[in-house]
């Protein structure tokens, strides 16, 4: 049976199924099923589809990629079944011996059987039971199936003719037929040929048998006899059993690696995955500690915006973060530098900030912040956890280097890896598996290796360690097992519900005490929490978060535009201790001093009402870099900027205000700067299914292309025998009309050798001498020059 009928031939249901589990089938839709059974064959789809099988489903296509034509399924289940009972291998031999009791590996019908039906599902093996075939090009992705070499024609392609019948005059004399052909009839049985050989010959065969079955050794292409061969590879290359693949490289043939391996295509299977290896949690007590990281998560994220709108950092000309920005970040957050990189690169991907700002640049939060912290916490940990999911980037590379050996910054672009959303949902996927256990890295990773063996490989090793830490920093696992949160987040389901209940109960009030301290007992409401950051500055974290107020922290709240007097009231307002004197004491003499001299641009002016106040600021030695210079009596100019003024004046001990051309007050608030609000940046989506009702509709326009394609007549010949021909003038006239009508035509074309050639096109428009149409015989629409149409005929 041919492949693309048996594509036409699978059900509706069937045909959802094979596009859901591989969409890049459909990325367009083809026009017809033979298009879709031609995608279906070519190497990158199918590159795609293997890389998500498992280990014993990859292991059946192997078992079929190495026979030379259809199978039947009792043979494939006889080499399937033997290499599930002889996994024997240091790597394996632990595991199976704990499968064997499950049942698949005595009896590998269930198995092989589920095996095969998700192998037909997704279009890689079709035909009966009793012969089972390979879909078209997977046999040609996999360069080496099971880790065995090329057959022995191929292997011997590159050899000159008159070595080859050396060869096969060695190792099979009298025999009739050219030099390959006798030589890969021998290796086909190739017993006496490996007994005739040196033990040392034997031993290096048998490093290659399981693969990889390359070698490399000086000389490979040398020409050796029998007879004159004197080590051991010069025996094996002298018979046949090596051959040479380049001037130093050498591959086993493919005949000779089952015979070394008894007939068996694996050396030992797992039918079903690795069991995992860790230590049980209470699943309670995990749900409750993942809430925990999850809400200090969230206000990690909304302190960092709060931080970067007063003082924002610069965007490096090369693109990313500076470290030391890096590093001031995550001593204001009190985190290590990877947590605090993750922070701000989950938050970057969340689009709550961006750069902006000026020509330079700058890191700034954006105005979808604005809208991120008015929302309740459940939504915006699940905003962030679903963004962390499906980015591409990497926060766990920041203060590695590139290849070229430079550091990778945070926020940069060189942070992107393709591979990382599947790395995490395949990882939470391995501990959704276990509930209540939290697996331990090497556990893990075996997992992995058996669930998508083509995936190995040191940066997905990486990128798997990475997930399990960040997840656990992010809330969506706990004490190392995977929450009921963030079950629900990877699969699909309503994690804010689930985490709403678990986190803990925000308060709206401090406790003042006599040293200038504040003692929130708990995680504050997000407004009373911006207030206390704006107004005092935060001494240290824990169980209790301390507040310390000091005369620049109550200044910093009088520049953003609070009053002396509502300050004392707020204190009073969300304090459960009375507001202690000192406290009111410090803010109503800060108050007092506060905005009595006024800076102004001139380049900058200094303005009291106290005449005596400026004497004192032109009197202090301190004050001979501004350059100051008196007008009037109440006026100071200065050469200086009114922002270096401002700063210089408070490091003297003066608390001046800046203002405006007019006089007024300039008020600098604490979430004045932002710049645009931008979508979140590109991530990668890690799910590989498809919207059903976009399966439904692939499948409904393929039948209905197919249909149309099926039922096509054939152009009626011309008396002659040729392509349609006719005047200039017909051809524009039925062409016209046939635009008219919307129905398809038989014409003749002149390609650009001067070919003929003939086409079934349905035209859409003609323009600027050329014919726009879609061409059935190439299922694609094309430009069609005016002046190459030779004719046009009815259908």
């Amino acid at each position: 049976m041919e492949f693309t009928e048996w594509i036409r031939g699978r059900t509706d249901e069937q045909l959802r199924a094979l596009v859901s589990a591989r969409p890049e089938l459909i990325t367009p839709v083809p026009a017809h099923l033979e298009g879709l059974a031609s995608r279906a064959g070519s190497p990158s789809a199918i590159g795609r589809v293997l890389d998500r099988l498992d280990r014993f489903t990859l292991a059946v296509v192997e078992t079929l990629a190495v026979q030379d034509g259809p199978m039947s399924k009792g043979a494939l289940r006889d080499l399937v079944g033997a290499a599930l009972a002889h996994a024997d291998d240091e790597s394996t031999g632990a595991a199976n011996a704990e499968a064997s009791c499950t049942g698949p590996r005595a009896n590998p019908e269930p198995a092989l059987s589920a095996a095969l039906d998700r192998l037909c599902d997704l279009a890689l093996v079709y035909g009966p039971d009793d012969a089972l075939e390979l879909g078209p090009g997977v046999r040609k992705v996999l360069d080496d199936p099971a880790g065995l070499g090329p057959r022995a024609l191929d292997a011997f392609r590159h050899h000159a003719p008159e070595q080859l019948d050396e060869m096969a005059d060695d190792i099979s004399p009298g025999t009739e037929g050219s030099g390959k052909e006798r030589l890969a009839a021998a290796l086909a049985r190739p017993a006496a040929l490996v007994q005739a050989v040196s033990p040392e010959a034997r031993g290096a065969l048998d490093q290659l048998v399981w693969g990889p079955p390359t070698g490399r050794v000086p000389n490979a292409r040398r020409e050796v006899r029998v007879d004159s061969a004197r080590s051991p590879i010069e025996e094996l290359l002298a018979r046949g059993l090596l051959a040479a693949s380049g001037e130093e490289s050498v591959t086993l043939p493919r005949e000779v690696g089952l015979y070394l391996r008894g007939g068996r295509v694996h050396r030992g299977l797992l039918a079903l995955p690795p069991p995992l290896q860790g230590a049980a949690r209470d699943r309670t007590l995990a749900d409750r500690t993942a809430a925990g990281q999850a809400f200090s998560f969230v206000r990690s994220v909304e302190e960092l915006c709060e931080r970067w709108s007063i003082e924002p950092p610069g965007v490096l000309r090369t693109g990313g973060l500076g470290v030391r920005d890096l590093k001031r970040a995550a001593g204001e957050l009190d985190l290590p530098e990877w947590v605090a990189a993750l922070v701000i690169e989950v938050a970057h991907a969340a689009g709550l900030i961006a750069s902006g700002g000026g020509v330079d640049g700058e890191w700034l939060p954006t105005s979808g912040y604005d809208l991120w912290r008015v929302r309740s916490t459940d939504d915006r940990w699940v905003t962030l956890a679903a963004t962390w999911l499906q980015m591409d980037r990497v926060p766990g590379l920041v203060g590695d280097r590139d290849e070229r050996d430079r550091p990778l910054n945070a926020l940069h672009t060189d942070l992107r890896r393709a591979a990382a959303p599947g790395v995490r949902a395949a990882t939470l996927g391995v501990l959704a598996s276990a509930p209540g256990l939290a697996p331990d890295r090497d556990s893990v990773l075996e997992r992995l290796a058996w669930e998508q063996p083509r995936r190995r490989g040191p940066l997905r090793e990486q990128l798997t360690e990475f997930a399990l830490r960040e997840a656990e920093q992010i809330g969506v696992t706990g004490l190392g097992a995977l929450s009921g949160h963030g079950r629900a987040l990877v699969e699909g389901g309503d994690a804010a519900s689930v985490l709403a209940p678990l986190l803990p109960e925000p308060v709206d009030h401090v406790l003042l005490q006599a040293d200038l301290t504040a003692v929130a007992p708990g995680p504050l409401t997000s407004e009373l929490n911006r207030w206390m950051t704006l107004t005092a500055d935060v001494e240290s974290k824990g169980g209790a978060t301390v507040y310390r107020f000091s005369e620049s922290s109550i200044r910093r709240a009088l520049d953003a535009g609070h009053g002396g007097e509502e300050l004392v009231s707020m204190l009073g307002r969300h304090s459960a201790t009375p507001v202690p004197q000192a406290l009111s004491y410090l803010v109503t003499d800060v108050a007092r001093r506060h905005g009595r001299i006024r800076v102004g641009t001139a380049s900058a002016y200094i303005r009291c009402d106290d005449p005596a106040l400026l004497d004192q600021i032109t009197a202090d030695r301190r004050s001979a870099a501004l350059r100051l210079r008196r007008l009037a009596p109440t006026v100071i100019a200065s050469r200086s900027s009114r922002a270096a003024l401002v700063d210089s004046l408070r490091a003297m001990g003066y608390a001046p205000v800046a203002e405006s051309l007019d006089g007024d007050v300039i008020i600098s608030q604490l979430d004045s700067r932002r710049t645009e609000a931008l979508a979140p940046v590109r991530t990668a989506s890690a799910a590989n299914g498809l919207d059903p009702e976009v399966a439904v509709a692939a499948v409904r326009a393929l039948r209905a292309g197919d249909a149309a394609h099926l039922s096509r007549r054939e152009p009626v010949d011309s008396p002659s025998g040729q392509v349609p021909r006719g005047p200039a003038t017909a051809t524009i006239s039925a062409l016209q009309e046939a635009i008219k009508q919307g129905v398809r035509v038989w014409i003749g074309y002149l390609d650009s050798q001067g070919n003929a050639t003939s086409r079934i096109l349905e035209p859409a428009r003609m323009e600027g001498g050329y014919l726009t149409a879609y061409d059935e015989t190439r299922a694609a629409v094309h430009r069609f020059a005016l002046h190459r149409i030779t004719g046009v005929a009815g259908l």
